[in-house]
């Protein structure tokens, strides 16, 4: 009997200990991939099978909002738990992330985390020798992560260093520079150094050659990887292998559906990965994009928003809305789901108490922490939600608050201004305008929209920063 009760209580303290230990972090976000872009959110073609299985084995997030309709403003959110227009990233290419902010990196390395960062950075220059006159020199170096491995902006989902054949997109000057090297040849940069190996081929693994590494080499200590995948962001190329994998589809079809499964593959080999290192139950996965799917795909019935209306670049669901999951075995129920609205800018609350740290920020933090929502304790937000994209010189301008089931917007459109009040719960798709039929309403939510632009313009002109 006391053999009995001294192995129960030693089951029980193993237990305690166990779920005492901060978990490993691994961050996940793909680039301009719809919330109709994987099979978990119901895409009958795209096969994305270890997704479905991270979010089968885990949790999926129904309502999970990008903090702006474009990357550059959201990836600060996810390390910042802040809205894009508290620390100045309003666009693409128009800032960096100031060495001010309090990151995710800088918070876990307090914590005795040892920290990594893989992929599309997009917050700054990475290399100082490559800076021009958009943005600004801020590599992840400056910001908490003691190994990085990035590129500053886009490249090819495959041959990452190479303009793939008929490319007339950005960059180009409208001219088909197929073959020719993609900003250089060399867009990668490893700690500080231009990488001229293993570059070739599937993008997404060859950030993840990098990934497994780091974790191996770290799997003895608490960690975080920050992965941030170039998929399915135009220019969208599949390799042969993926693309004779939709047969049926015409050629940027094969290319984008083909590249999706790329990127997934290599999320399979990492939780794979996990298993056998035995690390898979101390890890916390999360997934999502980065924005809703690229405006000239989505106009040509390539990528999907599902049944949200907009794209890419637009205010409206369908460029907010992204595809996202968590897994965390033995911690998060199997088979969970919830309809809460959810944000990028939650990731810092959240991880910030899985790891210990004191939540005491010298700066406004918009997020709330997601594990009781993930644990069912939370059915409602509690916190309004806002988005902002803004290029005054082409006369961008769209904003957006969701206060509970209303959201309150302004079109991001060029010459834009006008403003919309739709009921998300009802109208999920935003197709009835309210704003003239329920004028109370309306101007409490413009009060709002107003209190905290005001709050966010004082904190990124110096509020928030010591001089």
């Amino acid at each position: 009997m006391k053999v009995t009760k001294f192995i129960l209580l030693g089951c029980i303290f193993s237990a305690l200990c166990a779920s005492a230990k901060t978990p490993n972090i691994i961050m996940l976000m793909s680039d301009d991939q719809g919330w109709g872009d994987v099979g978990f959110n119901g895409h009958s073609e795209l096969k994305t099978p270890h997704l479905d299985s991270m979010a089968k084995n885990g949790i999926k997030f129904d309502r999970f909002y990008a903090a702006a309709p474009l990357c550059s403003p959201t990836r600060g959110s996810c390390l910042t738990g802040r809205y894009p227009f508290r620390y100045g990233i309003l666009a693409a290419h128009t800032g960096g992330m100031r060495v001010g902010e309090t990151t995710v990196a800088e918070m876990l390395r307090k914590q005795g985390y040892a920290t990594g960062f893989f992929g599309k950075w997009h917050m700054g220059w990475v290399r100082m020798e490559d800076s021009s006159t958009r943005g600004h020199f801020s590599p992840p170096s400056l910001h908490g992560f003691d190994e990085w491995f990035a590129t500053t902006s886009a490249v090819p989902t495959w041959d990452p260093g190479i303009t793939p054949s008929g490319w007339k997109g950005f960059g180009s000057g409208k001219k088909d520079l197929g073959g020719e090297p993609w900003k250089g040849g060399f867009p990668y940069v490893h700690n500080g150094e231009v990488v001229k190996d293993n570059i070739r081929g599937d993008d997404s693994r060859v950030i993840m050659d990098r990934v497994i590494p780091f974790i191996k080499k770290n799997k003895g200590q608490p960690f975080l990887a920050t992965v941030w995948f170039h998929t399915p962001h135009e220019p969208c190329v599949a390799g042969e292998k993926y693309k004779a994998l939709y047969p049926k589809a015409g050629n940027s079809r094969k290319n984008y559906y083909g590249c999706i499964t790329a990127m997934d593959e290599q999320i399979g080999r990492l939780r794979s990965e996990l298993r056998k290192m035995g690390i898979e139950k101390d890890t916390i996965l999360f997934f999502c994009s980065d924005n809703g799917p690229s405006d000239g795909l989505a106009k040509k019935g390539i990528a999907s928003a599902g049944p949200f209306r907009g794209h890419k670049h637009t205010m409206f669901e369908g460029g907010l809305l992204v595809p996202a999951c968590a897994e965390w075995p033995g911690v998060i129920k199997p088979g969970s789901s919830t309809d809460v609205r959810c944000s990028t800018v939650d990731f810092v609350p959240t991880i910030g108490k899985l790891s210990g740290y004191k939540m005491k920020f010298s700066l406004p933090i918009d997020g709330i922490d997601l594990m009781p929502v993930i644990n069912g304790q939370v059915t409602k937000r509690d916190k309004d939600l806002y988005f902002g994209y803004r290029r005054l010189f082409q006369g961008t301008d769209g904003k957006a608050l969701i206060n509970g089931n209303y959201k309150l917007m302004t079109t991001a459109d060029k010459g834009g201004g006008k403003t919309y009040m739709f009921d998300l719960k009802n109208d999920p798709g935003e197709t009835t305008d309210l704003s003239q039929k329920m004028p109370e309403r309306f101007i409490s939510l413009s009060k709002k929209l107003a209190e905290i632009e005001n709050s966010c313009q004082l904190s990124r002109d110096g509020a928030d920063y010591k001089y």
